[in-house]
């Protein structure tokens, strides 16, 4: 199991965004978390990918138990571990495309020289070796979008979450980059945690999670 969370509970103030939420992830999963706004898909991520912590409950991730690690071993795990995809991308402006890609591997102490070797790799894999050295203000919308899947996964990371990574683009650059998520599954074994609002990619998943006002609906 990649990753197990047991009755986690979440609040801000007074709201309760997450209620008794049970999730288990198995390697090689592409799960959907789908659900109205509010429901608790991003709160939930954040606390996946120990962005965030959660009230009560228990997360375990590839065999390490979150809630009894310190900040400094959270961010370790969460470096190695997992990758993140956003809806808007977050590419550093100023960096060429692998410079991007290598950014997770430099912060984990990583040799330059192989690193630099494995981001090509990946470019080249997602279909762009003729934009390394370009900026991100030189690509469309989807090739920023694969350039962060492959720093995502730079790190070789045990999952990758995602929240609304197609929503920023057109219908053509979604299809093209929800593809792409099931390739890596297929070639690498790559597990998936997508949060979305796009019906097609949800009806394509191993699964799908619904929340609703915080809770998992069975």
């Amino acid at each position: 199991m990649v990753i197990s969370c047991e009755s986690v509970n979440k609040s801000y103030g007074t709201l309760q965004v997450l209620k008794e939420v049970s999730v288990e992830v198995k390697r090689g999963e592409i799960i959907a978390v789908t659900g109205p706004s509010g429901a608790g898909k991003s709160t939930l991520l954040h606390i996946l990918g120990t962005l965030d912590k959660p009230d009560s409950g228990r997360l375990i991730i590839d065999g390490d138990d979150c809630m009894l690690l310190t900040e400094n071993h959270l961010s370790t795990l969460r470096n190695r571990k997992i990758g993140f995809v956003f809806q808007f991308h977050h590419l550093l402006p100023e960096f060429t495309a692998i410079e991007n890609v290598m950014i997770p591997g430099l912060i984990a102490g990583r040799k330059e020289q192989e690193l630099k070797k494995e981001a090509l790799q990946l470019l080249k894999l997602l279909g762009l070796e003729q934009r390394v050295f370009h900026k991100p203000s030189e690509l469309s919308g989807g090739e920023q979008q694969r350039v962060a899947v492959a720093r995502a996964l730079i790190n070789k990371p045990v999952v990758v979450l995602a929240d609304e990574p197609s929503g920023n683009l057109d219908s053509q650059a979604a299809a093209d980059l929800h593809d792409l998520f099931f390739r890596l599954r297929d070639e690498m074994n790559q597990t998936f945690i997508i949060v979305t609002h796009n019906d097609l990619l949800a009806a394509r998943a191993d699964r799908i999670i619904r929340l609703k006002d915080g809770s998992v609906q069975l």
